[in-house]
């Protein structure tokens, strides 16, 4: 909520390649979704698994649409034209920082850690038009209940008018592992039979078991779910993760073109499988597939590419759950409602 009113102001490859049939000669290399090299092999920790330890911030995303607009079809890069409108407009972006220097005076520039320009038109890669799919009718009266500081007309009263970002207890997953304003860093750290995974948002570290061990029982829920890992091909790790508590939404509003009210319910049925694959001793290709029946009508895919930047130095996510802004937008928004009832009097 801190951030309110700065962010306010081969399936899938198929796919695409079918629908290149619809679209020009010319433009029907924005479409196919380039495939994931596996060719490269990593060096190998002390214990023998692909070494893929260090930091991986994703920064250099920032202002990557998370969904493509209707216009964009199913085009995975955009044209020459609209890149230069985006190198343009995230060049402008850029300079916000020196200009309220200059200013004296405090808005986006001071927050916005701004990318570099990308020719991707969305994260999402499936379904084809880079779109989420429809809601269930289950997810769409879930998604109604959802609170949150970034619901529009919605009032306040307990701190379960908000929702666990804004108490800073969690983005959740898969919101954490796409882009936001700021504290964008990503570290990999691994031991025998574990990675772990530290986000520099909300200051949380996913565990990842990578030596067999069955899963915990369903009855028992995360926040961030419970994982389970293995390594494919000598470059790939491959996590699926379960046991999701409700609560979070599973898109955040601080994720260029995600849906903008943090309503995006996660139920106990999700599971979500993401791929690390090494392709270069500085990239790295992240895949996430999203299947939670109970909400989508069907799974959802994205992807990220990583790059490695072991200077990048994680800043303190000072946040806390007993932070003054929830105490803010109960006492204004009781005051606001007795001052209409008292004018209406």
């Amino acid at each position: 909520m801190r951030l309110r009113s700065l962010i306010l102001a081969s399936a899938a490859v198929m796919a695409a390649l079918g629908a290149a049939a619809s679209v020009g000669a010319e433009e029907q290399d924005l479409v196919t979704i380039p495939a994931v090299p596996k060719d490269y092999k990593p060096k190998t920790t002390p214990w023998g698994d692909p070494d893929l330890r260090g930091s991986w911030p994703i920064d250099h995303l920032n202002v990557t649409p998370f969904q493509r607009t209707p216009e964009q079809g199913n085009r995975y890069y955009l044209t020459d034209e609209e890149f230069a409108q985006r190198n343009a407009r995230m060049t402008a972006m850029a300079g916000g920082y020196d200009k309220e220097i200059q200013t004296n005076t405090l808005g986006m520039g001071a927050w916005m850690e701004v990318g570099t320009a990308n020719r991707r038109t969305s994260f999402l890669i499936d379904p084809a038009n880079g779109r989420l799919p429809a809601k269930t009718a289950e997810g769409e009266r879930r998604s109604k209940l959802m609170r949150s500081s970034y619901r529009q007309g919605q009032s306040f009263d307990w701190v379960t008018d908000f929702d666990s970002w804004d108490r800073c207890i969690t983005r959740g997953l898969p919101a954490s592992m796409f882009t936001i304003n700021y504290n964008n860093g990503i570290r990999l750290w691994q031991a025998p039979g574990l990675v772990a995974i530290q986000l520099e948002m909300v200051h949380e570290t996913r565990i990842v078991y990578t030596d067999g061990r069955p899963s915990i029982s369903p009855k028992i829920g995360n926040w961030m779910g419970e994982s389970r890992g293995h390594w494919e091909d000598g470059n790939t790790l491959v996590v699926e993760t379960t046991n999701f508590t409700p609560g979070p939404s599973a898109t955040n509003v601080g994720t260029w073109g995600a849906p903008p009210e943090n309503d995006t319910p996660v139920s106990t049925e999700a599971k979500m499988t993401e791929r690390f694959t090494m392709t270069g001793p500085d990239t790295i290709v992240y895949d996430v597939t999203w299947n939670d029946p109970t909400i989508f009508t069907a799974p959802w895919s994205a992807r990220l590419d990583w790059r490695r930047n072991d200077d990048y130095q994680f800043f303190e996510y000072a946040c806390h759950e007993g932070n003054v802004q929830v105490r803010g937008y109960i006492s204004s928004s009781r005051a606001e409602r007795a001052e209409k009832q008292e004018g209406a009097q």
